[in-house]
């Protein structure tokens, strides 16, 4: 239930975090160079249609009931914060979306265009409340009022609003609005996301505050790990957020032996998984011991915020002090209980771990950075329906060129679970700005054999 009817706040902890990155690590005033831009791509199916006439009163409608979609944020120099404004609905001369329509001819125009609502930074206007964009791309053929096959639908979000679990909400209601040309609005049975901010802000987290300050203790988070490093960046200036990839399957023997460890030990294949990571970054630095890795939580740590769309993600340090005598077995039972404590605590916003450390500068911690996804594989290319009309999903991998892609940290790990298979596979991101292409490749072979 909404409690409180404020259309102003202070911004929220996982907002300013996404507001404030965006401005130091990533200078949102260069061109093409957007790293929080979330574009979800989809393609309707043969035979399908949609009206755009329908389209638009059905995100018109979205717009109105989650608010998020409609608010600005603007940082007050006075009070020295950043602040959220939710922007009124019945302002007549506010377009609180846009609604692009454009053509391609061939595939690789189409791939220009997704390219451009990656990232371009200048899509969004943050000030204004603009953080949400529909394009509607047709396929060789003049803008008409009927999306038909072999078109694309782009949905576009800031990041700074919008985190993946949004995209099932706002699905969800993109079909009832479309198919009854209405959507429930009583906000005295829904939680907006500006309530959520200000609870936030008075919650009482002692418990979570005690247990970082002691995992943390006597941790240098300015240390950057002595990864094998080609060069180095002179200053966040000098960031560009290129990157390479590599990506790896397991192999069914492979993973089916990993799979088969995780269980005789009880533990789960993230756990593992991580296990196994920091036991190669203690080969892959020479033997460093202590070490902190950043991870991302969805940060919908209650059931009520399952239905709000914004922005809940958080960042946590998981710091692992590992002892060079240890089995594999000892690392592995310190790598579940570092890992199940640190999920308990890990509502506990980031800019507030790092207030208990002011001497901290620059966290280099977060450049390192785990990943872990399991997903049936079926659902990767799931249908989407919107009212009687099929859609497919596609993925968007946004890639320089043939060999480079976007990356918003200096070296990380993300580990794939396929359900449907139980194969798993590997993708090792490397910053350009301190690689060189090769020793990535050197890396993800010893990581690998």
């Amino acid at each position: 239930m909404s409690i409180f009817y404020n259309t102003v706040a202070q911004a929220s902890f996982a907002q300013a975090r996404i507001w404030l990155d965006e401005r130091i690590r990533f200078n949102v005033d260069r061109p093409f160079t957007a790293i929080y831009n979330m574009p979800f791509l989809y393609r309707l199916c043969p035979g399908q249609s949609l009206s755009i006439q329908q389209l638009k009163k059905a995100l018109q409608l979205i717009v109105e009931r989650h608010q998020s979609l409609r608010t600005s944020l603007v940082f007050d120099t006075i009070n020295n914060q950043l602040m959220q404004r939710v922007i009124d609905f019945h302002q007549h001369d506010t377009n609180f979306f846009e609604f692009i329509e454009s053509t391609f001819q061939t595939e690789k125009e189409l791939d220009l265009i997704i390219h451009n609502e990656k990232r371009n930074s200048q899509l969004f206007d943050l000030t204004r409340g603009l953080v949400f964009r529909c394009h509607i791309v047709y396929y060789q053929k003049p803008p008409l009022n009927v999306v038909c096959d072999n078109d694309a639908i782009i949905f576009n979000f800031h990041h700074a609003i919008f985190d993946h679990p949004s995209m099932d909400i706002f699905l969800h209601d993109l079909n009832e609005a479309y198919t009854t040309g209405q959507l429930t609005t009583d906000e005295n049975i829904c939680l907006r996301y500006l309530d959520y901010a200000i609870i936030e802000q008075q919650m009482s987290m002692t418990p979570a505050s005690l247990f970082w300050l002691e995992t943390l203790h006597n941790y240098n988070l300015d240390r950057l790990l002595s990864l094998p490093f080609d060069r180095h960046r002179l200053s966040e200036e000098n960031r560009t957020g290129r990157g390479t990839s590599v990506c790896f399957d397991f192999g069914e023997d492979l993973s089916q032996a990993f799979i088969a460890y995780s269980s005789s030990y009880d533990i789960t294949v993230e756990q593992l998984a991580l296990a196994s990571y920091y036991a190669f970054l203690f080969k892959l630095t020479n033997g460093e011991s202590d070490l902190c890795v950043g991870m991302n939580v969805h940060g919908r740590y209650r059931e009520e915020l399952m239905s709000v769309i914004g922005m809940f993600v958080n960042a946590i340090p998981l710091r692992c002090q590992l002892n060079v005598h240890w089995s594999f077995s000892q690392l592995i039972d310190h790598v579940k209980e570092i890992m199940t404590n640190s999920l308990q605590y890990s509502y506990f916003p980031l800019q507030r771990i790092l207030a208990q450390h002011p001497q901290t500068t620059k966290p280099t911690f977060l450049e390192t950075s785990f990943e872990f996804q399991s997903y049936i594989s079926e659902n990767r290319k799931k249908q989407v329906m919107i009212g009687n009309t099929r859609l497919l999903a596609a993925p968007i991998s946004i890639k320089i060129d043939d060999n480079d892609v976007m990356t918003k940290f200096d070296f990380a790990l993300n580990i794939e679970h396929d359900l449907n298979n139980d194969q798993l596979s590997c993708t090792i991101n490397a910053s350009l700005d301190l690689f060189d292409r090769i020793t990535v490749n050197k890396i993800a072979q010893r990581f690998h054999f």
